[in-house]
């Protein structure tokens, strides 16, 4: 388990859109500059007090990062791996930890596996790669066959993460972000319908690797103890607390955060008093703080 990111204090950075890149990737433009501008704010960001980065996707993608074409380029919208790994040494050099977002639950549509399948179909030697593909009808997006897509987003097709090839292939990808940029953790994208031998298999390997690697999972509902008993992951959202965090501030009744914070980590009695819980202010997913105080 990674004890030592229990003193991080994280900056969190939706990359796309800090960088204000087009809506969509043309896969033509020449790499961005984004890490070099992104560089030259370490200090200010330092100087609030943060020690690590959470960066949103970051690997080439059709549109908004979620819809992974590629696990082993950097988005050209922001830069390339050189530009990526030059701004990673950097960040180590200030003592800042890099987490990246992993987008394992699905791929976009522009991935290399899935447009095999679209040309041959059943024939197709990746079809194993996603989950519930159905060749007896086509989707409404044209295809020649039906698929599962992430909370019915049909841009995000589910993938099989209990493929050996699947697991191959992205455990490939992991194991160069890490000897190749130096990369501390993940922030596990929909962890929460990870299946839990996926997520057994990559602390394991990811750990095999790099011992003090930080893995947390995105997870909004449920008991999440399940994710981090065992040293599955070191770390999940921890969605309660960070509505208590604004709420109790806008109803003037710290009860509510009060209660959370004994519920949850009380010594004797606390649900997650052995969890390390990642307490956010706001993230990309919801309002910001400034939107949400009154």
């Amino acid at each position: 388990m990674a004890q030592v990111f229990s003193d991080k204090v994280f900056y969190h950075i939706y990359a796309l859109g800090m960088g204000n890149c087009p809506k969509r990737n043309d896969f033509a433009c020449p790499a961005g500059d984004f890490f070099e501008k992104l560089a030259g704010r370490l200090d200010e960001i330092r100087a609030l007090g943060c020690n690590a980065l959470l960066i949103g996707p970051v690997f080439e993608s059709t549109a908004h990062g979620y819809d992974t074409v590629d696990y082993y380029h950097v988005e050209r919208r922001l830069g390339n791996n050189e530009r990526f790994k030059e701004f990673c040494r950097l960040c180590h050099e200030k003592g800042f930890a890099v987490v990246l977002d992993a987008v394992f639950n699905h791929t976009g549509r522009d991935f290399f596996a899935f447009k095999d399948i679209q040309r041959h179909g059943y024939g197709s030697a990746y079809k194993d790669w996603y989950v519930n593909l159905d060749f007896s009808r086509r989707s409404a997006q044209g295809d020649c066959f039906e698929y599962e897509g992430w909370a019915g987003c049909k841009d995000l097709v589910k993938l099989n993460g209990d493929s050996a090839a699947v697991r191959e292939h992205l455990f490939g990808a992991v194991k160069m972000w890490i000897e190749e940029f130096g990369i501390d953790g993940l922030r596990l994208d929909a962890a929460d319908v990870l299946s839990k031998n996926f997520l057994d298999a990559l602390g394991a390997f990811c750990r095999g690797i790099k011992p003090d690697f930080w893995l947390m999972g995105e997870v909004v509902h449920g008991d999440y103890a399940e994710w981090t008993r065992n040293g599955r992951l070191d770390s999940v959202t921890n969605y309660q607390m960070y509505k208590a965090l604004w709420s109790c501030l806008n109803d003037q009744n710290m009860y509510e955060l009060s209660y959370n914070l004994d519920r949850e980590y009380n010594s004797e009695r606390g649900m997650y008093r052995d969890s390390a819980l990642y307490n956010f202010v706001d993230n990309h997913d919801v309002n910001r703080a400034v939107s949400a105080l009154n």
